[in-house]
């Protein structure tokens, strides 16, 4: 199945351009833009890592390794889309233009982290596997019903395919013709489980076959074979084409959570011999003569700024309610949690 789906790339490893029917499309603004996205990410990625080392933020997923799959995808989407996310993808929701503030309060276990702006539909992220799959699905189908040319897209790891979830909203995608596109980020474990203990199926982009959806396997890394990629599986969707499942191989370089140590089930070495996608654009834009050091250099300036103001206001918000831990789960609270909360708010003295 490999050879029925090969990997798609318009760049290599060094960013020469392959695919020479794209040239003219991979002008100075767009990688201009998409290496502000991706540099943005990372550097909010980078800070978010050290606060939770220093026990300023809570347990934390990062993503380093598969920015070009987060924004590549994201930058392709339109304002009135839908975005169902899982906890690793704030880089794309930060893309979408989630705020950057909340996005820190979320992982400092905020519930002010889940409220997406009143202007963006972005759907909670989701922690229990792949559950967000049906949704954006649902969503899909019912901007279908209204008339709309409105997309969802659902992001979700290889390990979401071996979930029930996965599967259920891909048949009911492929039978309503949902105007959704499944976007799997391929990064080879479930956490401590190889793709290999996952599946017996060569590919991810191959399960689409049984569903009759069109399916499409990309280099996770390469920023334009992704966003290409998603502009070509969001016409198709907005023109009532029905679904897409992209899988975009890629390459995380850290642990899966900041509890996690991956030394301890696979090589980090291989981290290194991975070509970083920023690395990738980079080469790139200094081969076509769009690198202009002075205007990165101002770039990355901007965005540590960016970064630390948004670390600043996050850390100055009120101390959170412990009521938010109780309230808003149960209609009607269980006598064992009105016991707990009863027992704290004493120990407090409130």
């Amino acid at each position: 199945m490999k050879t029925e789906f090969p990997i798609y790339r318009i760049l290599d490893d060094a960013g020469h351009v392959l695919d020479t029917s794209k040239a003219d499309l991979l002008t100075k603004d767009l990688s201009l833009a998409l290496f502000t996205h991706m540099n943005r990410i990372r550097t909010f990625d980078r800070k978010a890592i050290n606060l939770q080392r220093q026990g300023r933020l809570g347990t934390y997923a990062p993503f380093e390794g598969q920015e070009a799959a987060q924004v590549g995808s994201a930058y392709a989407l339109q304002d009135k889309d839908w975005v169902f996310p899982t906890y690793r993808d704030h880089g794309a929701t930060l893309t979408f233009g989630a705020d950057m503030v909340r996005t820190f309060l979320y992982w400092n276990g905020r519930v002010e982290g889940c409220v997406p702006t009143d202007e963006l539909h972005i759907f909670p992220p989701a922690v229990p596997i792949a559950t967000q799959i049906p949704h954006a699905v649902g969503a899909a189908w019912a901007e279908k019903r209204k008339g709309s040319t409105h997309v969802a897209v659902a992001y979700f790891g290889d390990g979401a395919t071996s979930e029930g979830d996965f599967h259920e909203g891909m048949n009911f995608a492929s039978v309503f013709q949902a105007p959704v596109i499944l976007f799997n980020q391929n990064n080879g474990y479930a956490i401590s489980v190889p793709i290999q203990k996952q599946m017996h199926s060569e590919t991810i982009a191959q399960k689409a076959l049984a569903y009759g959806m069109p399916s499409v396997r990309i280099d996770g890394n390469d920023i334009f074979a992704v966003y290409f990629t998603m502009q070509t599986a969001l016409e198709r969707a907005r023109s009532g084409g029905g679904p897409t499942l992209i899988e975009a191989v890629t390459w995380r370089f850290g642990a899966h959570t900041t509890a996690d140590d991956p030394s301890k089930y696979r090589d980090q070495d291989r981290s290194r011999d991975r070509i970083d996608p920023l690395t990738r654009l980079e080469g790139f834009m200094k081969e076509q003569g769009f690198y202009d050091e002075q205007e990165i250099e101002a770039i990355r300036t901007r965005h540590q700024e960016e970064v630390e103001a948004a670390v600043k206001t996050m850390e100055a918000f009120p101390p959170p309610d412990v009521n938010d831990l109780f309230d808003h789960t149960y209609a009607t609270l269980p006598d064992d949690l009105v016991r707990q909360k009863t027992d704290y708010l004493t120990a407090r003295g409130n």
